[in-house]
């Protein structure tokens, strides 16, 4: 079995066998997995990539950082599968996370505590892309203000992750997730304010700038 990357943000798992099954559950995957079957990884590293990758980067930020930290955790599937019996996308998930909280631990010591997203997207009017950077720095500042299970909550819901697999990922009993989330969405429009209140010097509303 081997990892590659294709250049273009996106990894590639290739096998011996290229059959893949495509109609097998992830238990079925992974049962195979366990007993050494390369061709159920491909298949469950197809499935999942996807949302591992967008969990990572939108922690991360970066491309490079969010691709290294992607093949980390499938590395890891491939070494230590969970349980047949336990659902992959939140597995994968929760050890993405704690992957990126040692990739980022390790960058920190040099790096400012936000940086900007690598890789935008070229465009033909330069300054709509300046607009988007300057989004997702914005938003990525947000997230970098909230406390690390609501920043972690927001990213995993808005990735496509259910209610129940929020919960999973997070050790949340799964009736508390919705709540959680709202009180975490509000929280994120107030730093996202405060972000570009304090970037512009424009007043919070009810703030009185002293004479």
């Amino acid at each position: 079995m081997i990892i590659t990357n294709d250049g273009a943000g996106a990894m590639i798992a290739t096998a011996s066998n290229p059959n893949m099954a495509e109609h097998e559950s992830d238990g079925a995957l992974l049962e195979r997995l366990r007993h050494g079957d390369e061709a159920a990884f491909e298949e469950l590293f197809a499935r999942h990539y996807a949302t591992v990758y967008r969990v990572l980067y939108g922690l991360t930020g970066k491309r490079e950082a969010a691709e290294d930290a992607a093949q980390e955790t499938f590395l890891t599937l491939y070494r230590r599968p969970p349980a047949p019996h336990q659902p992959v996308r939140p597995w994968l998930c929760r050890v993405a996370l704690n992957t990126a909280r040692n990739v980022l631990r390790s960058e920190r010591r040099d790096a400012k505590r936000i940086e900007r997203a690598a890789q935008t997207p070229t465009s033909d009017d330069p300054s709509e892309a300046a607009e988007r950077a300057e989004e997702r720095d914005q938003v990525r500042a947000a997230l970098a203000m909230l406390p690390q299970r609501q920043a972690q909550l927001l990213l995993l819901r808005h990735t496509g992750l259910s209610y129940a697999e929020v919960a999973a990922v997070l050790d949340l009993a799964p009736g508390s997730v919705g709540t959680l989330l709202v009180r975490a969405e509000r929280a994120f429009a107030e730093a996202y304010m405060h972000h570009r209140s304090s970037e512009t010097g424009e007043q919070l509303p009810g703030k009185q700038v002293q004479p």
